[in-house]
């Protein structure tokens, strides 16, 4: 790298650091004012209020790194022009496209980054509500439950009516996977109850019946005194286990999740907006970035509340179509993967033709 990129790069870091921690910072801070009264009255101390919301950093930076990045472009490339520096680059035959290369490399970086971080601020996410709910990670009422409804995957939906975790044990079982014609006929699985086998890794299901369908008039039916179903391996502790948030699974896990309600019939249209998200949202530092560098051009005399004002307006703008999009895309008016990516599209249009009008 030349010295210039140098120069710009080091700026634009320093700056995209300070940002990526000092907001999370005071967005826990603010979050901590409102809810510390309640995590107290829950009976937490101090300590556990203050490790949890160490947990919760992670998520806050995951979340806020495309704010980081805006921040961070359009400070750097607005003083520069405020003191001529980008004058003097164009003067000695630097175009503006060569000047803002590394702002972009490293937002694509960040990009990158976002992802990982994203990953792993979902088991930090379980950690901090864990604590703050008193309760175990991956916790399980030891006794057992009672009208138990688990979706697992390969589209089976589990039906128990009492699961005793202690003894491994299920009463009045239904297991039923959607079908879709011959190739893919719909099964329905009844048992009197179930026992979990630790040499086989799954349970054996007794005194039931077994059916096949295939549309409303073809139907196969046994009965069976014991019977192993390879896709039912979920353990005792999770069937019991609390049913996750969207943020506290990951990308793949959450496909799986969204895969296995598409298959037994239900709308999954919410979760697949939130897994779009889950990379829609490091993209957008890119497409911010490509968006911010032209625009931070539009006032050069302006000073650092000018700044502050086209920051501020592009994150607030750029929510608002967030949570549109979210809404549309839930509510099934358009794809959901679609939803998720929309603004993206958007401000990658506005950033391409902002990026032409440009003196270079």
């Amino acid at each position: 790298m030349s010295l210039l990129d140098r120069y710009v790069l080091g700026t634009w870091t320093r700056l995209f650091v300070m940002t990526a921690l000092g907001f999370p910072l005071i967005s826990i801070l603010i979050n901590l004012t409102d809810t510390l009264n309640k995590l107290l009255d829950r009976g937490l101390s101090v300590r556990q209020i203050v490790v949890s919301y160490v947990y919760s950093i992670p998520e806050n930076v995951f979340l806020i790194l495309p704010a980081a990045v805006l921040f961070a472009t359009v400070f750097t490339i607005g003083t520069m022009s405020r003191h001529a520096e980008i004058t003097a680059a164009k003067a000695s035959g630097r175009s503006f496209y060569r000047l803002v290369l590394p702002i972009l490399v490293a937002s694509a970086l960040v990009s990158v980054l976002g992802i990982a971080v994203g990953e792993y601020a979902v088991g930090a996410t379980s950690r901090m509500n864990a604590i703050q709910e008193q309760r175990e990670e991956n916790a399980f009422p030891m006794g057992g439950r009672s009208n138990v409804v688990y979706r697992a995957d390969a589209g089976w939906v589990y039906v128990i009516r009492s699961l005793d975790v202690a003894g491994r044990r299920l009463e009045r079982v239904v297991l039923e996977r959607q079908g879709s014609g011959a190739g893919y006929p719909s099964l329905v699985v009844s048992a009197d109850s179930a026992t979990w086998s630790d040499s086989l890794g799954g349970w054996r299901l007794w005194h039931g019946s077994s059916r096949m369908v295939v549309d409303g008039r073809r139907q196969a039916t046994f009965r069976f005194t014991t019977l192993r179903l390879r896709a039912m391996q979920e353990t005792p502790s999770e069937l019991a286990a609390e049913p996750k948030a969207p943020d506290e699974m990951r990308w793949g896990e959450l496909g799986r999740y969204i895969e296995s309600l598409k298959r037994s019939g239900n709308d999954a249209s919410k979760l697949e907006v939130e897994r779009g998200l889950k990379l829609a949202i490091p993209a957008t530092c890119f497409v911010i970035a490509l968006f911010g560098a032209p625009l931070a051009m539009s006032s050069p005399r302006s000073g650092a509340a000018m700044g502050v004002a086209i920051s501020l307006g592009t994150t607030v703008t750029f929510l608002l179509l967030v949570q549109i999009s979210r809404a549309f895309g839930a509510g099934g008016v358009i794809d959901p993967t679609f939803a998720a990516w929309l603004p993206n599209l958007v401000f990658l249009a506005a950033g391409l033709v902002l990026l032409g009008r440009v003196r270079t």
